[in-house]
């Protein structure tokens, strides 16, 4: 029998913690020891890459670096770096909520790493090693500038700086070089805690599915430094920008803002900026699940200053060119959105797996290509992603006409792979009618035919909107901030999901 993988999605920010956001330390490793007692193979994590305005991963300041707010606390201590009473000092407990504060993050967490940095031996073989690979000198260079600008976007750096004169750019290193080392060290102690923790992951038979956004920030080290790469005014302007077009799930579409890439000049050199990003990404990671993945058939594009997504155009992307070397690399396509013939093309010449929602999938359509009896091996289901609701929330939104419809849809799949699933019309709004969907629901997906099947966290515990992670579209402390309770990753919820999975031959 081929080997079916079940895993769960938790981002590393959402992890128990004692200094207000989940790092790579020991609730890390409780974390991973908790997959294998609930019989999973796979941990899914959003993306590592630094947060800055609007605290998304996925609008970073740099495509290949780590945010520092990961780097455990405790590990410091243990190198002697920090001692307990600065930690104490420094130290961040999230909002009343619970949730990740990111603006008392901000603020504490970056001094708390300087003076762990004044205690760091900075001339040791490994950190000189790292050094020389230069990999993150201009992302190392660009903090450095915006902390010398009061955090500004570069678009409104002097002159000089936001140009990269080269005369400019030399005084500053030279004036700045401990500032700029800080920034280099960071990134070291990153890696370093990151490697420990997946080799404790992998060496308990944990693989790690990590999550690449296909665009970067207008705010980022790559259009400062290459410029070239993008679609730029002669001002280093973007006039259009990324997002996707009004759709049945929003009227105005999705304005992400995003500057979009120049893809012809990109193909000038067999896209080795993107080969050298997935290559990165592959090292850190087991799996590699890249976001808007359709972005590479075909992009939205935007004028800039719009205030929706309403008025756009399309144009082609690279298509299969960029993978035709790629395709034996272990990576998901998220191809969700607005589909056509282009996007089925690019998905089976690379032959990647695709997603399957199940939220969306009983709606009364019995052809619907997320329901399990639809669609095939080369698959990932998932009931819903980071940026869903929650079942619970999606289910408690519905009104019941379309509760109505989705629960005698879901009895009729049910029925084809040997679950109980009925309702009685009149338990329609209930909410333990609602909680046995749920359960129906995680069931299904097991016995699916897809070769992986991802759940998040939220939806195996049964929680509703309070423990959502992201709402599209909209910049709030809601988004991002989440992090789950240490009671709730119990001996009991473990056994449940592996006695699942184990039904499902995962």
């Amino acid at each position: 029998m081929k080997e079916r993988y079940a895993g769960i999605l938790l981002p590393i920010t959402a992890l128990p913690s004692p200094y207000g956001v989940g790092s790579f330390g020991k609730a890390a490793r409780d974390f991973v020891d908790f997959l294998v007692k609930a019989g999973q193979k796979i941990w899914q994590v959003l993306p590592l890459l630094p947060t800055s305005y609007g605290d998304s991963p996925y609008s970073s300041s740099c495509a290949i670096a780590g945010s520092p707010y990961l780097i455990d606390i405790d590990i410091l201590i243990g190198q002697g770096l920090i001692t307990p009473e600065e930690a104490e000092k420094y130290r961040c407990d999230g909002r009343s909520d619970g949730r990740v504060d990111y603006e008392a993050l901000f603020y504490r967490r970056i001094p708390m790493l300087k003076l762990a940095f004044s205690r760091f031996d900075r001339g040791s073989a490994e950190f000189r090693a790292f050094l020389d690979l230069g990999e993150y000198n201009d992302f190392s260079t660009f903090m450095a500038l915006k902390e010398a600008h009061g955090w500004k976007a570069f678009s409104l750096w002097e002159e000089k700086y936001r140009t990269r004169d080269s005369e400019a750019l030399k005084e500053f290193t030279e004036s700045n070089a401990d500032e700029i080392l800080f920034w280099q060290f960071t990134q070291f102690e990153f890696f370093r805690q990151w490697r420990e923790l997946k080799d404790y992951a992998n060496g308990r038979g944990i693989e790690i599915m990590g999550d690449m956004p296909l665009y970067v920030s207008e705010d980022s080290t790559e259009v400062w430094a290459h410029p070239e790469l993008f679609m730029l005014d002669e001002d280093g302007v973007p006039s259009e920008v990324a997002g996707v077009p009004p759709d049945y799930f929003s009227e105005d579409g999705q304005l992400w803002g995003n500057p979009l890439y120049n893809w012809p000049r990109m193909k000038e050199d067999g896209y080795a900026w993107w080969t050298a990003r997935l290559r990165k990404a592959l090292s850190l990671y087991d799996i590699v699940r890249i976001d808007h993945f359709r972005g590479f058939d075909r992009f939205y594009a935007i004028p800039r200053g719009s205030l929706n997504a309403k008025r756009g155009v399309w144009y082609d992307g690279p298509k299969e060119g960029l993978f035709e070397d790629k395709k034996d690399w272990r990576i998901v396509a998220e191809d969700l959105g607005i589909l056509d013939e282009g996007v089925y093309r690019l998905m089976k010449n690379t032959g990647y797996p695709r997603m399957k929602i199940l939220e969306f999938a009983f709606d009364g359509d019995p052809e619907h290509e997320y329901k399990p009896s639809n669609y095939g091996e080369n698959s990932v289901v998932y009931t819903g992603t980071h940026d869903n609701a929650t079942l619970i929330e999606f289910l408690s939104d519905m009104d019941s006409k379309q509760r109505k419809i989705f629960y005698t849809d879901l009895s009729t799949e049910c029925k084809k792979w040997g679950v109980r699933f009925k309702y009685l019309p009149k338990h329609t709004d209930c909410e333990r009618t609602m909680q046995r969907a749920r359960r129906a629901l995680i069931k299904i997906a097991y016995l699916s035919p897809a070769k992986y099947v991802i759940l998040p966290l939220q939806d195996l515990l049964g929680t509703g909107k309070e423990t959502r992670m992201n709402m599209p579209g909209t910049l709030g402390i809601q988004n991002w901030s989440w992090r789950c309770p240490t009671e709730a990753l119990s001996d009991v919820l473990a056994e449940r999901i592996r006695k699942a999975c184990s039904k499902g031959n995962r």
